[in-house]
């Protein structure tokens, strides 16, 4: 006597809801395109809201500080505290070493300024230049990712 075989499950027939031919696809992240946005930081959200895309943000964006100074550079660390005094970013001026650690109370203004080094970069972009490649009959396809720069 013998059971049921593992094929013989409804989950692997044809036409069920677990074929792989018939399942739906995700959608990738859809980045949102920031570079070149001065936003209005009227209200602490406002500010907020602008810091954690700053965060996001793959290029250099120039902070104005409520002294007038301006830092550009790239944000690659944020605080969310509970007040505007105890939030920071830390930022890697994009003309010194240091890293700067400046309190989003401080900050007056923002500006994303910088290229973003990944726009173009992604998966599907980069599978759509392979399959163009590779139609053109180009003989040297490679799985190497191209430079970021």
């Amino acid at each position: 006597m013998s059971g049921p075989r593992h094929a013989d499950r409804p989950s692997h027939t044809e036409g069920s809801p677990l074929d792989p031919d018939h399942l739906e696809v995700a959608p990738g992240t859809a980045h949102e395109t920031v570079q070149g946005w001065v936003p209005q930081l009227a209200s602490e959200d406002e500010l907020r809201i602008a810091l954690e895309k700053a965060f996001d943000y793959r290029g250099d964006v120039t902070l104005t500080l409520k002294d007038n100074s301006k830092i550009e550079g790239y944000v690659f660390d944020r605080v969310a505290g509970d007040s505007l005094t105890s939030s920071f970013v830390r930022v890697m001026p994009k003309d010194a070493s240091q890293k700067l650690k400046v309190a989003y109370a401080n900050i007056a203004a923002l500006a994303f300024t910088g290229r973003d080094t990944a726009v173009g970069k992604g998966w599907e972009a980069w599978v759509r230049k392979y399959w163009q490649k590779k139609a053109s009959g180009e003989g040297d396809l490679s799985l190497e990712p191209e430079s970021l720069e």
